[in-house]
Formats: C-alpha cells, sequence, structure tokens
C-alpha cells in the first residue's frame, strides 16, 4: 500500500479538473498533508474545499516574487514540506512559425521555467533542513512524439524532461529523487475547445481517441495520473529517480493507429 501519511506535498495549478485534481484526489486518499496551489486565492480556496486536507496557497509560478513569497508562507504555516508536484502549466495549439514572440514567453515562462522557480526553492529548503525529499514533474507524451500545432509544447515538455534527469543526477546524493510523469490525452471538459483548433467534430475526434490511438480501449482518467504520482512520491519508488513514467494506456507504444492495422 502507498502509504503518505504525514507526508506535506505541494501541488502547483492543481485547481482545475485534469491531472492535477485526479494528484490531489490520489494524495488525500493515501494519507498526505495537501498544499494547494492556484494562481488566485480564489480559485486556490474554491478547489481545497473538496479535500479534507488542504491548505490553499496563491501564487503565480512564472513569477520568482511570488513563487518566494509562496515558500515563506508555507514555512511559516507548514514548515518544511516533502514533495513536491509541479503540475502548472499551459498549452498552445499554434504551429511554431506562426506563433508570436508572447505566446512562446508565456509557455516557458510557465511550463519550464516556473517549474525550475518552484523546484529549486523546494530544494534548497529540504537541504537547510537536511531531509529528503521527492519531486514529481508533469511531462506530456508530446515530448516523446508530437503532432503539428504542438511544436512550442513538445519542445517545453522535453525541457521538463532533461531538467528531471539532470536535477536527478544532482541531488541524488542528497537523498531527494526527481522524476515525472507523461500522461495521454486525458479527458476533460476544456479539451473540447483545443481539439477545435484542428477538428471540426471535437466532441467525436475525442471520442474516437482511445478507440484509435491507445492499445487500452479506454479514457485516461486523472486519477490514474495521480496513482502514479502518488507511487513516486512514495517509499515504494525509492529507488526509481531521473525517469519518466508515460500514463498513456498505450498511445506512445503504437506506431501506427488502430485503424490504419486493423480490419473492422
Amino acid at each position: 500500500m502507498i502509504d503518505l501519511n504525514n507526508k506535506k506535498i505541494l501541488v502547483t495549478g492543481a485547481g482545475g479538473v485534469g491531472v492535477g485534481a485526479g494528484v490531489c484526489q490520489a494524495l488525500e486518499q493515501f494519507g498526505a498533508n495537501i498544499i494547494l496551489n492556484e494562481i488566485s486565492l480564489e480559485k486556490a480556496n474554491a478547489a481545497a474545499n473538496n479535500y479534507k486536507n488542504a491548505i490553499p496557497i496563491a501564487a503565480d509560478i512564472g513569477d520568482s516574487v511570488q513563487v518566494a513569497g509562496m515558500f515563506e508562507q508555507i514555512k511559516q504555516e507548514v514548515g518544511v514540506i516533502d514533495g513536491l508536484v509541479n503540475n502548472a502549466g499551459v498549452g498552445l495549439s499554434k504551429q511554431a512559425h506562426l506563433a508570436s514572440e508572447q505566446e512562446f514567453n508565456r509557455l516557458y515562462n510557465i511550463d519550464i521555467k516556473g517549474v525550475w522557480q518552484v523546484s529549486k526553492l523546494f530544494v534548497n529548503q529540504l537541504l537547510e533542513a537536511n531531509r529528503p525529499g521527492s519531486i514529481v514533474n508533469i511531462s506530456s507524451v508530446n515530448a516523446l512524439a508530437t503532432m503539428s500545432r504542438y511544436a512550442i509544447y513538445a519542445s517545453a515538455k522535453a525541457a521538463v524532461e532533461g531538467l528531471t534527469m539532470g536535477m536527478a543526477v544532482e541531488l541524488g546524493s542528497h537523498n531527494i529523487r526527481v522524476n515525472a510523469i507523461g500522461p495521454g490525452l486525458v479527458q476533460a471538459e476544456q479539451n473540447v475547445d483545443l481539439v477545435k483548433t484542428w477538428s471540426d467534430d471535437p466532441e467525436k475526434w475525442l471520442k474516437d481517441f482511445p478507440l484509435d490511438q491507445q492499445a487500452i480501449l479506454e479514457d485516461i482518467k486523472p486519477i490514474e495520473c495521480g496513482n502514479a504520482v502518488a507511487f513516486l512520491l512514495s517509499d515504494l519508488s525509492s529507488a526509481i529517480t531521473g525517469q519518466t513514467l508515460y500514463v498513456d494506456k498505450g498511445t506512445t507504444s503504437l506506431i501506427f493507429n488502430r485503424k490504419f492495422t486493423e480490419r473492422e
């Protein structure tokens, strides 16, 4: 059994209904005390109400001053924290040669710079207290194989995986582990607007996706991503660091989509 009792774990960008919510649900199930970060206190409070043991805290992780303030508040309210889940992120569905500098900077400021900023302060509070700890970064299958309109997003997630490996090497001697998960398509309401950028029938596209693009023909649920994160934060994964676990029901194992290779 995964045991996270008495573990204090910060989850960034945890106010949504997708992977962040699944992470919080799993962490609560396995006994963790959740520090739930969102960009606004209103959003953090609303999300924290869904859990018994969640402390809401507001900060824009792309803003170094706000990140420093968040960790000072955490220090005052809960002390040293044991785990970090870098879940906060933004997307972009636009071909790289058509994207603006503002769009590029916005994505990189959150998806990679923000991950580094939060990880840096998390690690330093562990080192100061001489405590072990664990980081789990949320990457994506797009770091491994991607599609048109996702070049910039894919590059940022590939950078997250590079940061994961590098920090794992640097921090192993301090008993601090760094891993990542790469979710596939996690079904959520906000996906409809995203899929509209390449499909005239986004509902059908989303319904057909697991039947055509996954080895296991079922939707990926947020809690399944959360369970993988909880495992990587727990002592059951004590020999695992610098790795990315793809939670994709086989998407990255398919060289061709199922309709191309299987008879009706």
